[in-house]
């Protein structure tokens, strides 16, 4: 693992590393050993650091989702899926960068059709003929139409979207010793459902998990499938 290339080459190393397929269960698992692996590495350059982040938030959420599907709706399943298709795309273009770097190691560098042979038996070296009806005015006119198309799409403006607060998991944590603090136990769905957005559900979720982990609380179900809570750990 020591040798890939951005976020989702690291990804891509663990999930074959563990002979997995590339599926959102799988994803799933293979999300703790993403994050930490990353908290151990200082050789990540700053810049990219970000997109390795983002990447450990996806998987994260999935994780989470995995864990408690009754709290998303239908509607995440995009986010899942585009993960799943960017990881998969990724790895063809990984094999083919593969080939063509075998290509260039043989160093076949000049691909030509097949040999003619004419009357004489003689193989003759293929002509690119052009079709009749293409000349120098209708290359002249294609040229201009794709020039301008390209200048069209750099005109185009991206949507604007408004950058979601910074959440901060310790903050997370001391509102839920706080919480813990004025009541006996507290509802882990409402917990969650005072979220105000995905990522917050998110932080919230691994603030309890990190709690859980620390001893500090507990987490207690009644029944099978029934509502969980959590209560501090005495």
């Amino acid at each position: 693992m020591d040798k890939f290339s951005g976020p989702l080459g690291l990804l891509l190393s663990m999930i074959e590393g563990e002979e997995m397929d590339i599926t959102e269960v799988n994803l799933a698992k293979i999300a703790d050993e993403y994050v930490n692996y990353i908290r151990a590495t200082e050789n990540i350059d700053p810049e990219e650091m970000a997109d390795f982040l983002v990447v450990a938030a996806k998987l994260l959420f999935i994780k989470s989702k995995a864990l408690l599907p009754y709290l998303y709706s239908e509607e995440v399943k995009e986010d899942v899926d585009d993960l799943e298709k960017q990881l998969k795309m990724y790895k063809e273009f990984v094999a083919a960068s593969l080939k063509i770097k075998n290509i260039i190691a043989d160093k076949n560098f000049l691909f030509l059709p097949p040999l003619i042979k004419n009357r004489r038996q003689h193989f003759n070296l293929p002509v690119f003929s052009a079709p009749q009806k293409v000349n120098t005015k209708v290359l002249h006119d294609e040229y201009v139409r794709i020039i301008m198309a390209l200048e069209k799409k750099k005109e185009e403006k991206l949507p604007e979207r408004t950058l979601e607060a910074k959440i901060n998991i310790e903050d997370k944590i001391l509102a839920i010793k706080k919480m813990l603090l004025d009541r006996i136990r507290v509802s882990f769905s409402k917990l969650l459902n005072s979220s105000t957005t995905r990522t917050e559900v998110i932080v919230n979720f691994l603030a309890a998990l990190e709690l859980a982990k620390q001893n500090e609380l507990i987490f207690e179900q009644d029944e099978l499938f029934s509502e969980i809570h959590i209560r501090r750990q005495v």
